[in-house]
């Protein structure tokens, strides 16, 4: 399966300092289960340890390989030119404590060990631990996520405003919003219940919310470039389209703050979850920072959680290789309330992004009753919650960010714009 073959596949690399421990190390990986990718040396000759670094890394930031492990006489320089490759997290670990933080606290992809500072015994117990633990809860989570945002020129919570050509515009981040979210479900009292007042909020701060979206089958190349204009005059979170349209959207929006969002196993969710996978990842490396995708619905339907779970995961994973968000698609008209909140529960257990309510291509769109509903089982994992399908108007997005909802997406999103700013 595609999913295992990526989790299960560990790059390994050393400079001629540490081609010794490597070539002991790699027996005892591969008997921990894993396939090793060996990307050199092959001798005790001389060889730069950027090189090997960069090799290694190049590994995991295009999904290759799940982990990474590169050996130098310290384990630093190596690090720090591992983490100069977009997507990596690489952290020099002397002890078992340190491996075990690195991963469990800070989300780290690739380990850098020192052979002149640990012996075969200790470094195989630092890659026993690194292996086989993982960063699972939702505020190490979070502030892997900051770093991923620093990264991408975004910092999250560094700083939540804008100056210069922008003046005093405020620059929501996806942190500033879910705060927004979480503080106006506080003032609203229980998610679903009757508002105790009325929600406004200013065209702005709702902008950050919005996913720009055309989906149909019918959609041209022009309507695609009339889209991402849109986008960028109004400032909106993303544009999501059909994966075929990624490399233009990717295109029209570089000079912007608008990301690129695309779906996938759209609109049935019925194909093989290696092929979601394949679709999710080709639509990242062609410029997709988040993917939405639908579940397999008939396999919600007939009670098989093992392969709903295994559909999810593998395109969560295909995302967090491509340091992409994921959004899950319940299609939550043809589901009872038993099943949106299994499917919830199952997208929180695959470590997806967000939840999403429906295509708009089925019989019915997102209702406030599913977005509480959502919002209330996925509280726990702190998971985004999206409403998508019929949300034509001012009054119905708030009416579903009222409800729990953190992220909007609309086709009618410029319609909206101007009923908010007026």
């Amino acid at each position: 399966m595609l999913l295992m073959s990526v989790e299960l596949k560990v790059a390994i690399g050393a400079d001629h300092g540490g081609y010794e421990l490597k070539q002991r190390l790699i027996p005892f990986i591969q008997k921990l289960g894993y396939l090793v990718v060996d990307c050199g040396t092959d001798s005790k000759d001389a060889v730069d340890y950027p090189v090997i670094a960069h090799a290694v890394a190049a590994k995991i930031a295009g999904g290759e390989c799940g982990t990474g492990i590169i050996i130098d006489g310290a384990g630093i320089g190596s690090a720090m030119a591992a983490n100069k490759v977009a997507g990596v997290r690489a952290a020099a670990c002397y002890n078992e404590a340190l491996a075990r933080n690195s991963r469990e606290h800070n989300g780290a992809n690739v380990l850098t060990l020192g052979a002149g500072q640990v012996n075969l015994a200790a470094a195989e117990a630092i890659i026993t631990v690194f292996l086989n633990t993982q960063c699972t809860e939702a505020r190490h989570l979070r502030r892997v996520n900051l770093i991923m945002d620093i990264e991408r020129g975004h910092p999250g919570s560094a700083s939540s405003t804008s100056t210069g050509k922008q003046g005093d515009k405020v620059d929501l981040s996806p942190q500033d919003i879910e705060r927004i979210a979480n503080r106006v479900k506080e003032l609203l009292g229980k998610p679903g219940g009757a508002p105790s007042l009325a929600l406004k909020m200013d065209a702005e701060s709702l902008a950050k919310m919005i996913d720009h979206t055309i989906l149909r089958p019918d959609a041209s190349k022009a309507d695609v470039e009339k889209l991402c204009a849109e986008a960028v005059e109004h400032r909106f979170f993303s544009v999501c389209v059909n994966s075929t349209w990624v490399p233009l959207a990717r295109q029209l929006t570089r000079d912007s703050d608008v990301k690129v969002c695309a779906v996938v196993g759209f609109p049935l969710g019925a194909q093989p979850p290696q092929i979601k996978a394949l679709e999710a990842r080709k639509a990242i490396r062609e410029g997709a920072k988040e993917i939405d995708m639908v579940i397999n619905i008939g396999a919600m339907k007939s009670g098989d959680h093992k392969l709903v779970l295994e559909d999810i995961r593998a395109v969560v994973e295909a995302c967090r290789d491509g340091r992409a968000l994921s959004k899950v698609i319940l299609e939550n008209s043809l589901l009872t309330d038993d099943e949106k909140v299994k499917a919830c529960e199952l997208s929180m257990q695959a470590r997806a992004d967000y939840v999403k309510t429906s295509t708009g291509f089925s019989s019915g769109g997102a209702t406030a009753e599913d977005i509480a509903l959502m919002a209330r089982t996925v509280a726990p994992k702190k998971l985004g919650v999206k409403a998508s399908g019929g949300v034509r108007t001012y009054a119905d997005a708030m009416k579903m960010i009222a409800a729990g909802a953190t992220r909007v997406g609309a086709s009618s999103s410029v319609k909206i714009m101007e009923e908010a700013r007026s």
